[in-house]
Formats: structure tokens, C-alpha cells, sequence
């Protein structure tokens, strides 16, 4: 009898684990026939309603400014995340002011609105030309890439191809650009002035000068390549050295401001009322120049810590 049930027993397990096997077999096989599947039959993804209405709204042309906006900050969203982001963000604060600092509904309905209409201002003016930034970042290495092809005997057309390839975004972006263009017939000149209305930087316009010149009248490219191509690194490296010798302060123009505040709500929620004298007769006073105060401190200190090479 025990035998058996021994017997049963080891018919089972193994069963079992032929099941599992099988089971396991199969649902590999699933994957691969359904990518097949996908690649012969692709099927376009749903979307929902408000995805719908974001879509619409980037392709009209009054989103184009804020689009050229994002990408001059080297921001990568669309029109409407964007817009996005910023009611979620409204929702958020309102919630936030009344129901966990206890202010009033009519300021916490209004506040909001200038805290975001603030760092909508502050995010693009602090990331303003920071594509340009990240380009000029990436020159050094598109000379040194043109300056070897130019030593192996390719001509400048072959060089930028390479560094379309070679390079990553967003120099890389522009230089697939340059390289479709040239292929297309268009002239160095017009490819290059196309890209300089984004941007117009000075790093830029001496490497555009240099390539059209050099074009034009010959002599030793590769060696005026790569004396830029130092020029960019070496400004490069002072760039980085600036920024940390300044990044605590840049930090400090932060905090500075945001402690006050911060420490005003908190007392708020701690005593009832505790801001109701700032919003009627000598309180708007205090709160004006309280406010003016602020702002002054935070430009004050991030005036000092830009340093320009």
C-alpha cells in the first residue's frame, strides 16, 4: 500500500513539474508570436479624451510660442504637459493653503495663481539659453570629431555626417539637421544660418565663421579644429569651476526667501489668524515691503553670484 501511494506521489510531482515545464514553454512562444504579430500588424494605441485635447492644442499655432520657449530652456515637454503640470500644480497649492495652513478660501484661491505666475517666470528665466548652453557644452567634442575627418581626408560635408552620428542631443539633433539638409543640396551657409536662429550664441558664430572661412579659402583645417576644439574645453572646464565656487550661494538666494515664508505659514497653522492683520490697513504696509524685501534679496544675491566668462 505505501508503495503505492509512493508511487502516485512521485507521478504527481512529476507531472507537476512537466505541467510547469510545458506552461513555461508556452507562454515564451505567446511572447514571441504576439511581437511577431506586432511588427506585421501594428495596431495605433488608444488615447484618451484629454490626451486628444492635448494633442489639438499642440498643433495649433498659438502653442508654438510656449514650444519655442520649452526648448529654448531645453525643457522636454509638450505644450499642453506643460499646462498641464501647472493646473495640477494650482489643485495642489489650494489644497495645500486651505486645508492644511488654514488660510482663508479667497486667498488661498489667489495665491497659488501668483506663487505659479512667479516660478513660471523664475524656471524660464533661470533655464533661459540653457539649449544653448548644452550646445556650446558639446562644440569641443564636434571639433574634435571634424578636425579627424579632416585629417583623414574627408571633407567637411563627411565630417558633419559623422558627428550627426557620433554626437547625442541636442547638438546631435541640430548636425542630423545640417547633414539631411546638405544632402538635399542645400548650401553650408543656409544650413548653418537655419540653426543660428536657435541658436545665436558667440561660441557658435566663431564656429560657423570658422568652417565657412576655411571653406572658402582653404589652408590647415584640422589644426584650426583642434586649437578651437581646446578653446571650447578650456572654457568649458572655467564654466564648471564658477559654477562651484558659486552653487552654495545660488542655493542660499533659494532659502533665503523661502524661510521667512515658509516660517509665516507655520505659525499660521499653529495660531488661528496669526496673518489676518497682514491683509487690512497697516499690515498691506508690512506685507508690501516684506515682499519687495524678498525679491530684492533673491536678485541681489544671484546678481553677485553671475559671473560671465
Amino acid at each position: 500500500m505505501n508503495i503505492a501511494v509512493s508511487i502516485l506521489y512521485s507521478l504527481a510531482v512529476l507531472s507537476l513539474l512537466l505541467f510547469v515545464y510545458f506552461y513555461l514553454g508556452y507562454r515564451s512562444q505567446k511572447k514571441e508570436w504576439k511581437q511577431i504579430v506586432r511588427q506585421w500588424y501594428p495596431e495605433e494605441e488608444r488615447k484618451s479624451f484629454i490626451s486628444k485635447w492635448g494633442d489639438r492644442f499642440d498643433e495649433q499655432e498659438s502653442s508654438q510660442a510656449l514650444r519655442n520657449k520649452l526648448q529654448n530652456a531645453n525643457l522636454k515637454l509638450l505644450p499642453s504637459e506643460y499646462l498641464g503640470i501647472l493646473v495640477a500644480g494650482y489643485i495642489t497649492l489650494l489644497v495645500m493653503f486651505f486645508s492644511i495652513f488654514g488660510m482663508p478660501f479667497h486667498v488661498a484661491m489667489l495665491l497659488p495663481i501668483l506663487l505659479l505666475l512667479i516660478a513660471n517666470y523664475l524656471l524660464f528665466y533661470f533655464r533661459k539659453n540653457n539649449y544653448e548652453k548644452r550646445f556650446n557644452e558639446q562644440l569641443g567634442e564636434i571639433c574634435r570629431i571634424l578636425g579627424n575627418a579632416a585629417r583623414s581626408g574627408l571633407t567637411i560635408n563627411q565630417g558633419i555626417d559623422i558627428a550627426a552620428r557620433e554626437i547625442v542631443a541636442p547638438a546631435g539633433d541640430e548636425f542630423k539637421r545640417i547633414s539631411n539638409e546638405l544632402k538635399l543640396g542645400v548650401t553650408m551657409e543656409a544650413a548653418f544660418l537655419s540653426v543660428q536662429k536657435r541658436n545665436k550664441s558667440r561660441e557658435f558664430n566663431l564656429f560657423i565663421a570658422t568652417l565657412l572661412i576655411q571653406k572658402q579659402t582653404g589652408g590647415n583645417l584640422a589644426l584650426t579644429l583642434d586649437t578651437m576644439a581646446d578653446t571650447f574645453e578650456e572654457r568649458k572646464v572655467l564654466d564648471q569651476v564658477i559654477k562651484t565656487m558659486t552653487s552654495e550661494e545660488k542655493y542660499i538666494s533659494f532659502i533665503v526667501p523661502a524661510l521667512p515664508v515658509f516660517l509665516l505659514l507655520v505659525m499660521n497653522n499653529v495660531i488661528d489668524g496669526f496673518i489676518d492683520p497682514l491683509f487690512s490697513g497697516f499690515g498691506l504696509i508690512i506685507l508690501i515691503i516684506f515682499i519687495v524685501s524678498i525679491v530684492l534679496s533673491f536678485f541681489l544675491i544671484r546678481k553677485i553670484t553671475n559671473i560671465k566668462v
